[in-house]
């Protein structure tokens, strides 16, 4: 039997409920200069989810204000013409502990991602930057995440490893005592010397079983169907705990992974949320073409995520997040 149903539109209400008791996060919005993600950045500052510091060509934020009639009076600009200068101006303040995360506006993410990768001067961490799309999707029972399908384009295993523990602590800010199911995506699930991502997938499951992955249920290679659907593996007498539960899905390249959450949010409507992780400031990173809700609820994780931080430190001293 196939799981229930899920109602998508509760992605961004379960979001915005965990960040209903918690503080405003200071956010450097990257050149948001366009409707999505100005009126975004704005929506989320009224919803009591960040601060916004607005950074970029200042007569062009304002003029594209009054023209969306958006009062954005209250919210600090900072002038900066390039989105370049724009996005090394939003690491400065993050490395100077001004604010909390940053949020990409409507600029390339390669022009953005120059400035936080710079060994000097960016916010590299031990831990592989790597992105995860939160998804919801009607035919599917619970919200799944997608990784790596923004920042990473042909990982190595050691990569990969970064970007499901990434993946996997993410999953535990949201449930501190669940344990996620990690598939590990190619095109098939017997392993072929001819497709380097199968025999990446096994390896994975075994560092996973010997400790070098933690907090995770870790299980493949997979094809997409196989472990999707129970009907799809029951046909092919495929068996694991992971089959039809599946959390995290990790593709093998950023083409896959890219091309995957497309197809989710144009032909199955998803419900989505993006955000970079292993920086260390939380970076909202949705495509150009997301709505505002997406906007939001990527907003609403990296609230949840530095509040956990700074809870995490005041009990702890430390967060490896």
């Amino acid at each position: 039997m196939e799981p229930q149903k899920l109602d998508v539109d509760k992605l961004a209400n379960n979001f915005l409920e965990q960040c209903r008791s918690l503080p405003k996060i200071r956010v450097a919005v990257i050149y948001p200069c366009s409707e999505d993600s100005l009126d975004g950045a704005v929506e989320a500052a009224q919803m009591g989810l960040i601060e916004p510091i607005l950074i970029g060509p200042q007569q062009k934020i304002v003029s594209l204000a009054q023209t969306l009639k958006i009062d954005i009076s209250a919210y600090d600009i900072i002038d900066i013409a390039e989105s370049v200068e724009s996005a090394k101006k939003a690491v400065s303040l993050a490395r100077e502990g001004k604010v909390d995360a940053l949020m990409k506006g409507n600029l390339h993410t390669d022009e953005m991602m120059h400035e936080v990768i710079k060994v000097d001067g960016g916010l590299r961490t031990s831990r592989r930057i790597s992105h995860v799309f939160i998804m919801a999707i009607e035919k599917y029972h619970k919200p799944f995440m997608v990784t790596d399908a923004a920042i990473n384009i042909s990982p190595n295993l050691m990569t990969k490893r970064d970007i499901i523990q990434n993946a996997i602590d993410l999953f535990h800010t949201f449930n501190k005592n669940a344990v996620p199911k990690v598939a590990l995506l190619s095109a098939v699930e017997t392993i072929n010397a001819e497709m380097p991502s199968t025999i990446d997938a096994a390896c994975l499951a075994k560092m996973a079983e010997r400790g070098q992955i933690t907090g995770a249920l870790v299980d493949g290679p997979f094809a997409y169907d196989n472990v999707f659907s129970l009907h799809a593996a029951e046909t092919k007498q495929i068996k694991s705990p992971v089959i039809g539960q599946v959390d995290i899905f990790v593709v093998p390249n950023l083409e896959a992974g890219n091309i995957l959450a497309k197809q989710l949010t144009l032909i199955a409507d998803a419900a989505s949320a993006g955000i970079i992780l292993g920086a260390s400031v939380p970076i909202i990173l949705t495509s150009r073409a997301d709505n505002i809700r997406s906007r939001i609820s990527s907003c609403a994780i990296a609230a949840i995520m530095v509040n956990a931080k700074r809870t995490m430190r005041e009990q702890h001293g430390y967060y490896s997040l």
